[in-house]
């Protein structure tokens, strides 16, 4: 099973992943996000909504994901750029939109300030 995490990570965090997938170390599969206010604003409410009908669906056009949503086309069309941008989700060679997780996990810790 493919598992993203999408969280939220300091500079430091990221180089030290990245330092230990150099050295052969798996990390998976993160996107990460420089504070909770910019997670939240990628993935809103409608922007979830969009992620848990793609989840397994296989690849989709714009215009169908919109129908199983019974949302606006050009409203959906947003949305995915956005998701499209995050790397959340891809573009296939013939022009579809895929989720190309089978899970996504979402982690980050609230403290107090």
């Amino acid at each position: 099973m493919k598992i993203v995490t999408l969280g939220i990570s300091s500079r430091k965090e990221i180089e030290n992943r990245f330092l230990a997938a150099f050295d052969g170390e798996d990390q998976g599969a993160f996107i990460s996000f420089e504070t909770p206010a910019l997670l939240f604003k990628i993935i809103s409410g409608k922007r979830w909504e969009l992620i848990q009908n793609m989840t397994g669906a296989g690849p989709l056009s714009i215009r169908e994901a919109a129908r199983r949503l019974g949302r606006d086309v050009k409203a959906v069309h947003g949305d995915v750029h956005a998701l499209l941008k995050a790397g959340i989700l891809i573009k296939t060679e013939s022009g579809q939109i895929e989720l190309p997780f089978d899970a996504i996990h979402v982690n980050f810790v609230l403290e107090a300030a």
